[in-house]
């Protein structure tokens, strides 16, 4: 039987360790970014959203509502700074609107 080691680590700690070790971190950042989405834009605009992608610094958004993509059009740059703000990184360079 292994020894045991007295050293506690907080579940925090370990999970981000095994995201680490795992290469996991681009596919992490990927839930991060949709889910703040939806948490930023609010339950009116999340309705109308149909996927959320980040690819190569570049968040997708798609939408079924034409509208609200001319609506959102207008803020990009806020959008932007908001969503890194929130993710705690920049991760997010350019939005599209599809």
């Amino acid at each position: 039987m292994a020894k045991r080691e007295n050293d506690s680590f907080s579940i925090e700690d370990l999970m981000q360790l095994f995201i680490k070790e795992n290469n996991l971190s681009k596919g992490m950042q990927k839930i991060k970014v949709a889910e703040t989405w939806a948490k930023m834009m609010g339950p009116g605009i999340s309705n109308h959203t149909s996927s959320v992608k980040l690819q190569n610094r570049t968040l997708i958004v798609q939408l079924t509502s034409s509208v609200l993509r001319e609506e959102l059009s207008y803020g990009k740059e806020k959008i932007i700074k908001m969503m890194n703000e929130e993710l705690g990184n920049e991760l997010i360079s350019k939005l599209m609107l599809v």
